[in-house]
């Protein structure tokens, strides 16, 4: 049985960037409760992972993301 590896979304739209003021492509990758979501079940590089990482939690000292949902 083969397993499809999944495909970063970034990397399939060709991203070197990711912005913070994109407040709903950044809240794919967070939970209910606010944590950011891991690469094991997003699909998304290491690289982008870390990019990612950064803008969320700029978003979120920016006020633009709450930290966590009420």
């Amino acid at each position: 049985m083969l397993i499809k590896k999944k495909k970063c979304p970034f990397c399939e739209k060709q991203a070197q960037t990711i912005d913070i003021d994109d407040i709903e492509e950044l809240k794919k990758y967070i939970t209910e409760k606010g944590k950011i979501i891991g690469s094991r079940f997003t699909g998304v590089c290491s690289w982008h992972q870390r990019k990612l990482k950064r803008a969320i939690k700029r978003a979120r000292n920016a006020g633009l993301l709450s930290f966590i949902s009420k």
